[in-house]
């Protein structure tokens, strides 16, 4: 299947089986905003609850806030979003589409490094065992010229950014002949600068209201709470904050789905660290974050690092966690050394001291901060894409047919368990509501009884149902029921006492945490 296709067929079974809904779709909808439906909010609290309880619960030295949307202005001027939160904007004069230029340049970039990649491979398929991609990459002729003309265009966009250089950026898409997806044609804008904040009015008169702003990330919320929490917590360096929230930025250009959204969240954390070991904590936490990734199973082939050619004004160290949609690599989440930029600098914008006292050394520093950050939509979506899966399968002794099933973590599941009796008759339903209502309590259940046992079952599939179990008529003989497994379509027969024991074990979040 193209990549492309199924990232379509993706969204469509998001949208038919109550994972997302275009927002205000009764109105035509509104742009890159989404509505998540009720199996899609069950699986973004099971990611947000697995989130939470791997970094406060599991971590004696970080805990959890949660801070306002709404923050004082001069938090943003502080934190340089004010000033420097902005994105390079270049629209093209035909098709009257809009696009951030480092992200067509980086496109651009990608697909050399693409066709670099398909020599690579026809050749090590033709050689097999044999072959040495490091000795065919310094001899092919067509690999040399492209990594030729990758490292020329990646060192004037690395320039570029670094100057801030916005008529750079624009003669590299020129140079590079960069043509409009949608139009084919390179008759573009000049590039200029688009501040990302939305502002509103605080005030009940306009005339008298202030201008604020939606928070663009959740992080300004840890900073200025640092002393409150560090104090009230007597927390000692190295500790962590923890915080899972909206965030809002008016994206240039917002699409793919739930990848690229205005209004999102996120799941951050900021570790405080003393001046001078940023740089192995930087790499203790890289290696954290990208353990709990692995832990979910979704892989381990399809995550990787990238590092950032451009730091933010912030930054002294920063790299992204991307993970391999249908669509190519995209970031999941991003790990950076903060340096003591924030904290130093809502102490000069607020006239506070904000300073950590160390009692051993008998010194007091502006603590530097390593930060993990996820979006928590996006976390959603690798979940969501990895798990679908068309196959073909045999139902009951039939011929094979094929069916869409979610193969999503079971801990992570928005339905762990269906309750589904045989029939609507004979006492089955009654016997099968009894086993909800014992089970409902540990577990997210669901209870069915409408069609036939097999539509049932790939309804259930489809939403990623785990394990069904079936109550039939020898279950009112012996006490026993069904538990049918998604993946292996595999049956086993048990005791009902047995059940809680047994899916306690298979879907709970202790599992995954144990991985940790």
């Amino acid at each position: 299947m193209v990549q492309e296709d199924l990232f379509k067929k993706i969204i469509a079974h998001s949208k038919e089986y109550g994972f997302i809904f275009p927002s205000s779709e009764i109105y035509d909808g509104l742009s890159a905003v989404y509505d998540y439906g009720q199996n899609g909010v069950e699986l973004k609290n099971n990611i947000r609850r697995y989130w939470w309880e791997a970094m406060v619960k599991l971590n004696e030295n970080i805990v959890g806030i949660d801070a306002a949307i709404f923050m004082h202005p001069r938090t943003w001027e502080a934190s340089g979003h004010v000033a420097a939160f902005s994105d390079p904007l270049i629209d093209n004069k035909d098709s009257k589409k809009r696009y951030r230029a480092d992200q067509l340049i980086e496109e651009h970039l990608q697909k050399i490094e693409d066709k670099i990649q398909k020599e690579v491979d026809k050749a090590a398929q033709k050689f097999g065992a044999s072959f040495d991609e490091g000795k065919f990459k310094s001899t092919s002729p067509r690999v040399i010229e492209n990594q030729q003309k990758y490292d020329a265009v990646h060192a004037r966009y690395i320039r570029a950014l670094e100057n801030d250089d916005l008529k750079e950026l624009y003669q590299i898409i020129i140079d590079s002949e960069i043509v409009c997806p949608v139009s084919g044609t390179r008759n573009w804008t000049d590039v200029r600068k688009f501040n990302l904040m939305f502002s509103t009015q605080l005030g009940s008169v306009s005339e008298e209201a202030n201008t604020i702003y939606l928070r663009p990330e959740t992080a300004q919320g840890i900073f200025v709470n640092f002393l409150n929490v560090q104090k009230t917590g007597r927390m000692k360096i190295p500790f962590g904050i923890a915080q899972t929230g909206k965030a809002f930025r008016n994206e240039i250009v917002a699409r793919q789905f739930i990848l690229r959204m205005r209004e999102f969240e996120q799941m951050e954390m900021q570790f405080f660290i003393k001046p001078g070991t940023e740089m192995e904590w930087y790499a203790y936490w890289k290696e954290k974050r990208m353990k709990w990734h692995k832990s979910i199973g979704m892989g381990d082939h399809k995550y990787r690092f990238h590092d950032h050619d451009k730091l933010a004004h912030y930054a002294n160290a920063a790299c992204d966690i991307e993970f391999e949609f249908p669509i190519g690599f995209k970031e999941v989440e991003g790990i950076h050394s903060r340096t003591n930029f924030d904290l130093g600098n809502h102490e000069k914008y607020s006239g506070k001291k904000i300073q950590y006292f160390d009692t051993e050394a008998n010194e007091g520093f502006t603590p530097y901060v390593i930060e993990t950050s996820i979006g928590l939509d996006r976390m959603f979506f690798t979940v969501l894409s990895n798990a679908y899966v068309e196959e073909k399968v045999e139902w009951e002794g039939s011929a094979k047919e094929e069916r869409v099933v979610l193969k999503i973590p079971p801990a992570l599941a928005p339905v762990q368990l269906a309750i589904l009796p045989l029939t609507k008759k004979d006492s089955l339903p009654e016997k099968a509501r009894e086993i909800m209502d014992r089970m409902k309590y540990d577990f997210n259940c669901q209870y069915e009884e409408k069609d036939s046992i097999g539509k049932r079952y790939r309804r259930q599939d489809a939403i990623g149902t785990p394990f069904c179990i079936t109550v039939d008529h020898d279950t009112l003989q012996d006490n026993t029921v069904t538990i049918r497994y998604r993946d292996t379509l595999q049956q086993e027969r048990v005791v009902i006492d047995r059940l809680p024991e047994i899916m306690g074990d298979k879907v709970s979040l202790k599992g995954l945490l144990k991985r940790l």
